[in-house]
């Protein structure tokens, strides 16, 4: 049974197919399920959540049939009962089958999310928290009319958004691309169809490679940023203060933050 929450948004029940290791520290979980002809996205950098089982767990606790009031009820749940919510992009939505690719980082040490998608086997069962209509609020990327220029900056964290927003732009959009990975492995071919140059960052900050690098001129840039709350703030503050490009012409998104789990991060929201 799938119970809808507050459109544009509602649960799906869903099931692991595959795993595909893509990387030295990233993994392709792909899922399936009779909901996700249900799910409709626009793509880009398409947020979702995801809830997993704890060890021992056939399905993760999550209180959907409760609708509105499902959050309230999942935050009652036990600690050891409660699931595992995780917040992730969605990497690809496919048709004929109806199937979904989310792309995990795997930490040392594992966090429950990064444990979970090691061992992530075909049959396991997952909640996800995704949208039923394609363009939706958990979609930030949203360059405005007339930019002559995009500017991505991301972590390991963003590698899945920055790849999908770079498929969905257009031949001839000018795009400069800055991506950090501790992995020279997880280096890769992008695919796009935009003028775009790509900047791999391997075992080093990228934010001083960024800061001094030198962009294109451009007279309505737009910039998106993602990964890491410190270096994203700090890049918000060097495009405003030094590169002097408008605060409403940046999208930025701390995908997770040094020193904190997801739960304590959402506690101190």
């Amino acid at each position: 049974m799938t119970t809808a929450v507050a459109a544009p948004f509602r649960f799906f029940s869903l099931q692991v197919v595959r795993t595909l290791r893509i990387g030295p520290s990233l993994v392709r979980v792909t899922f399936a399920g009779q909901d996700l002809r249900y799910f409709f996205s626009g793509g880009r950098d398409q947020s979702l959540s995801l809830f997993l089982p704890h060890p021992g767990q056939d399905a993760p606790a999550v209180p959907f049939e409760l609708g509105d009031g499902w959050w309230q009820g999942w935050r009652e749940l036990p600690d050891g009962v409660r699931a595992v919510m995780r917040s992730y992009t969605l990497r690809t939505l496919r048709r004929d089958p109806d199937e979904i690719d989310i792309d995990f980082v795997l930490h040392t040490p594992a966090g429950p999310a990064s444990a979970w998608a090691a061992g992530a086997a075909a049959g396991d069962r997952v909640v996800l928290l995704g949208p039923a209509v394609a363009d939706n609020r958990a979609i930030r990327f949203r360059p405005p009319a007339g930019t002559d220029l995009v500017v991505l900056w991301g972590d390991e964290s963003a590698l899945p958004a920055i790849a999908s927003i770079l498929e969905s732009l257009p031949a001839g959009q000018r795009v400069r691309v800055w991506l950090e990975t501790h992995e020279v492995g997880n280096v890769r071919e992008l695919v796009t169809a935009a003028d775009a140059e790509v900047t791999w960052v391997v075992g080093e900050s990228s934010v001083d490679v960024l800061r001094e690098a030198r962009l294109p001129a451009a007279e309505q840039p737009y910039v998106w940023i993602a990964g890491e709350s410190g270096c994203v703030k700090a890049l918000r503050r060097h495009f405003v203060g030094e590169r002097g490009i408008d605060r409403r012409r940046i999208t930025f998104v701390g995908y997770w933050r040094r020193g904190m789990s997801e739960e304590q991060l959402r506690e101190a929201e």
